[in-house]
């Protein structure tokens, strides 16, 4: 460092001194855009994160479709699979209650009683007069002579349900729905408009049966407020209702009989 002396050091020192304490020119502003481009830049890239993440190296944009009608056809073939094991140990479970039944009184006398209530349980099949009910979607109208939208045109649960209890209602002795054998207990389910029931899928018309007397079970059809409410929208959208009368029969319960509680009688 060189040291001077005289006036002229003395000057600059003075200048810069005063220079000190003049008030500063504020800094100029920096411009929005050279904020405002990290920020998108980082969002894009968590968002290119994001995808790549949730992709896991797939097609975010690929038609799944396929893959899910796969998915369903897989589970049809292991539930069928899993029916024909089930009823083949029932078939082993009764060859060795009956030949129990043949030296063992107790068990023979059990096996009589059980006799007696599978029709009441519904485990026979069973035929006589009753009433047949279809319901079936809607054709596809034209949009430009309607204002229906989808849900207008398909067969909801609600619907199929209405039909059910008031056959119930009307004293149906046995019932059907699919020519699958239905009980006071088992659930009516819709998935889009398809049907599901005891774990299996079916597609309209959905067809109802039920025997008893053909009067009662079409009087309480016409009582029940969820049938008329179907059948306005019969006349509206061009759903599908048919209601016969004819001699009909109803197949045997063929679903899992297992027992959740039992007692030892006395």
């Amino acid at each position: 460092m060189e040291y001077t002396s005289g006036a002229t050091s003395w000057q600059k020192v003075l200048r810069r001194a005063a220079a000190g304490l003049l008030p500063r020119r504020p800094r100029q502003r920096r411009p929005g855009w050279s904020i405002g481009v990290p920020l998108i830049a980082a969002a894009a890239g968590l968002l290119f994160t994001t995808s790549a993440t949730t992709a896991d190296g797939t097609a975010l944009r690929e038609d799944r479709r396929p893959q899910l009608n796969q998915l369903i056809e897989d589970r049809r073939e292991q539930v069928a699979a899993s029916e024909r094991r089930a009823a083949t140990l029932r078939g082993e479970v009764e060859q060795r209650t009956n030949t129990l039944a043949g030296s063992d009184a107790p068990i023979k006398n059990q096996q009589n009683r059980a006799q007696g209530s599978l029709q009441a349980a519904g485990f026979t099949a069973l035929g006589g007069t009753g009433v047949t009910v279809e319901l079936n979607d809607a054709p596809q109208l034209d949009q430009t002579q309607s204002d229906a939208s989808n849900d207008d045109l398909v067969v909801h649960q609600g619907d199929v349900q209405a039909v059910v209890n008031a056959l119930w209602a009307g004293g149906a002795e046995a019932m059907s729905i699919m020519n699958v054998r239905v009980l006071t207990t088992s659930a009516v389910r819709c998935v889009g408009n398809t049907l599901l029931l005891h774990g299996r899928v079916y597609s309209p018309p959905f067809k109802i049966v039920a025997i008893g007397d053909p009067a009662a079970l079409q009087q309480a059809l016409a009582s029940s407020e969820g049938v008329r409410l179907f059948k306005d929208a019969v006349d509206d959208y061009q759903l599908g209702y048919k209601e016969t009368v004819s001699t009909v029969r109803v197949p045997a319960f063929e679903d899992s009989t297992s027992l959740r509680s039992a007692t030892v009688p006395k």
